[in-house]
């Protein structure tokens, strides 16, 4: 195909909730464009878009796929985007890099969580926006109560451009041009009929009122349509793309993707009215906006990177201004290193055709970049434009992951490393305190694919097993004790005589009569915990000099593994207020010992107690769910916080503790249909009922036998 101007391309992203027809839309319209000869099948694994193997085995989209579709000397750049929710990192990308959104609806379903999810990113980037109701050709379809739902859900601005003639139809009228569109089997071009006697008056209504939602959105459109009554096709056309752009109309068209019905006229549109690269400069890092021009400086952002088999490591990229050239030098701006362009290639799924260059607006992969993930800009060398990056969602499920042949941890270090590099919104960290890999991503089936694709990469099976919970230790009152460490076997002895107060670290220290401060030290360790000692040695009984930090040593070691469970132990003050020492037999290993055994007698007497992570959660739920969300965080131990209203949904804000969110996200998904969605973040630590207590110190105590 040859390089398109960026007036001559339109990216599109279709997006919206599982199983409305978004990968049936795309072959329809590769179909429709003489891109494939025949349009496959998602239950037969065939179509073009879903080409991984995971994704034929679930029938179902995970990764976006890129295609692209030449409709009268327009590219049309296709990103069919997956519906399931653990995959909107997916949606988000392409919604990124897309001028306009297609929201593909099923008319016998009704609004879903997929398409609301989509809404409220396409609002979030401004997207320029349109309605698709598919499957109109089923008996059970219904395209006037889903209208309804859609005006209701999505503003006023949703207005009607097409409307089946009849529920199960194979008909379309179109109320912009007053035309009645009859789709042949097996045609994809339609036979141009007068409107039906039948559905003139809804045809006649519904093509005023469109009249009147564009004329409104334009005050010289609005005089025309005073002074004549009405507005020409092209005025029509010129309005809706100019009311797009602004999002102040989002056409709504019907269809029948896997019978290709309403998918000629739908490509029209989109040639016709949607916008362009040209119409949306893309808002660099310091604020000023860059328009496409082919003839400048060569800026390319990399939304997604994706391992290819057989081919390497894939780098889509949207070109954003000048033209990517083979052979071409470019700065990362993220790394400063240089990057060596090499095949570029156009895709429709696997199916790749290499090209000479991409020219500013287009999109396309890039392949053996060595050092450039997603989120880079690459640019000229003397150039300091940077885009700003994608912002992917936080994770919301979180596993822990073990290698299950021993010996593979290097290799599933790597693998780790490798899927989160090409996937953001998947993360990984080893917790050192627990000895665990933690996998964090969007939902079960998120990391089933992770699993899968470690095993692809790196070579390496997995296991997913529950996340273990880093609890604290602590105490709640000031105690006191004393130990002598005294050993003689022949020779030079072990002496160490030491008197330890501890208590919690709250406020100032408020020493006791019979203390006198002489200094004090403070020490973060590696758990995140303070330790605040106190030196109060009176008459030199031990020689701080020399022994207050085997001292330190001594009761950092019990802190790292707490007498109670060892869990490490929280925010203590350790005041050394007596001891003695042997001129001879006294060393830095006896004091070390005693300040070990000292502090646990000491921590003993002090009522400890053990501290569990709580976590600030945000849901996000239809109201109709909302007495059953909340009813759920109370059994978690949850707190409610607040409750904020946002158009139809409920903002719910609780503290609930660590332990009692595993696998939540599958829980909420459960009580709200799919369509509720949450957020967590660490907030403190907090002391633990008695009983949970005890639950959690059996266990571990189980655990270390």
């Amino acid at each position: 195909m040859t390089p398109s101007a960026p007036d001559a391309l339109r990216n599109i992203a279709l997006v919206g909730h599982q199983g409305s027809g978004k990968t049936a839309l795309a072959e329809a319209m590769l179909h429709a464009s003489g891109m494939i000869g025949r349009p496959g099948s998602v239950p037969d694994g065939t179509t073009t878009s879903d080409h991984h193997q995971a994704e034929q085995d679930r029938s179902m989209s995970i990764f976006a796929s890129l295609l692209h579709a030449d409709w009268n000397g327009t590219k049309v750049n296709i990103l069919d985007t997956p519906g399931y929710p653990d995959f909107s990192s997916e949606v988000i990308a392409s919604m990124t890099v897309a001028d306009t959104a297609l929201y593909v609806m099923d008319a016998r379903s009704g609004v879903e969580v997929g398409t609301e999810t989509a809404w409220t990113y396409g609002e979030q980037m401004e997207t320029p926006s349109l309605f698709v109701v598919n499957h109109l050709d089923q008996s059970s379809a219904h395209f006037r109560s889903l209208v309804d739902e859609i005006e209701d859900r999505f503003g006023a601005g949703a207005t009607v451009v097409q409307m089946p003639a009849g529920e199960g139809s194979r008909t379309v009228i179109d109320v912009l041009r007053m035309q009645q569109l009859y789709f042949p089997e097996g045609e994809t071009e339609p036979e141009v009929q007068p409107i039906d006697d039948a559905f003139q008056d809804e045809a006649q209504e519904r093509h005023q009122t469109l009249v009147e939602d564009i004329a409104a959105q334009d005050e010289a459109l609005m005089e025309t349509y005073f002074e004549q009554g009405q507005l020409t096709e092209d005025q029509m056309r010129d309005g809706l793309h100019d009311a797009m752009l602004e999002r102040e109309l989002f056409p709504i068209f019907v269809t029948s993707a896997t019978e290709g019905v309403g998918v000629w006229r739908l490509l029209h549109f989109i040639d016709r009215v949607c916008p362009s690269p040209t119409d949306r400069p893309v808002e660099t890092e310091r604020g000023d906006r860059l328009a496409p021009d082919p003839d400048d400086d060569p800026v390319a952002f990399v939304y997604r990177t994706m391992e290819q088999e057989h081919v390497g490591e894939y780098s889509f990229v949207r070109v954003y201004n000048g033209t990517l050239e083979s052979g071409q030098d470019l700065e990362n701006a993220t790394t400063g290193a240089t990057e060596r362009i090499g095949q570029m290639y156009v895709l429709n799924g696997e199916d790749r055709n290499t090209v000479p260059r991409l020219t500013a607006g287009d999109l396309g992969a890039l392949v053996k970049l060595d050092d450039t993930n997603t989120n880079d800009t690459l640019r000229a060398p003397d150039s300091d434009v940077v885009l700003p990056p994608i912002q992917f969602p936080a994770p919301r499920y979180r596993m822990a992951v073990e290698a299950t042949q021993s010996g593979k941890e290097d290799k599933l270090a790597r693998g780790l490393h490798q899927i989160t590099a090409e996937d953001p919104s998947l993360s990984f960290e080893h917790d050192a305190l627990l000895n665990q890999l933690i996998l964090s991503g969007q939902g079960e089936m998120h990391l089933q694919i992770a699993q899968s694709r470690l095993k692809r990469r790196a070579g390496v099976e997995v296991e997913f097993v529950k996340p273990r919970i880093s609890y604290r230790e602590t105490i709640q009152h000031r105690a006191r004790a004393s130990y002598r460490h005294k050993k003689q076997s022949g020779g030079a002895g072990e002496f160490a005589d030491i008197a330890l107060l501890v208590e919690p670290l709250e406020g100032d220290f408020v020493a006791p009569d019979d203390v006198e401060v002489r200094g004090e030290e403070t020490i973060e360790t590696d758990w995140d915990a303070t330790v605040h000692f106190v030196d109060a040695i009176k008459g030199g009984v031990i020689d701080m000099n020399k022994f207050f930090s085997s001292i330190q040593k001594g009761v950092l070691n019990v802190m790292e593994e707490g007498p109670v469970a060892e869990f490490p132990v929280g925010d203590v003050r350790v005041v050394i207020y007596d001891g003695g020492m042997h001129p001879v037999d006294s060393n830095e290993a006896a004091f070390k010992r005693a300040a070990y055994e000292c502090f646990r007698q000491a921590f003993d007497e002090a009522d400890p107690a053990l501290l569990e992570p709580i976590h600030t959660v945000r849901v996000t739920t239809p109201d109709e769910y909302t007495g059953d969300v909340i009813s759920d965080l109370n059994a978690r131990r949850g707190r409610i916080q607040g409750i904020d209203a946002q158009g139809p949904l409920q903002r719910i804000r609780a503290e609930v503790p660590e332990a009692e969110l595993h696998q939540y996200a599958m829980a909420l998904r459960s009580l709200t249909q799919g369509r509720g969605l949450h957020q967590t973040r660490f907030s403190h630590y907090e002391q633990m009922p008695r009983n949970v207590q005890e639950d959690v110190v059996n266990e571990a105590v189980a655990d270390a036998a």
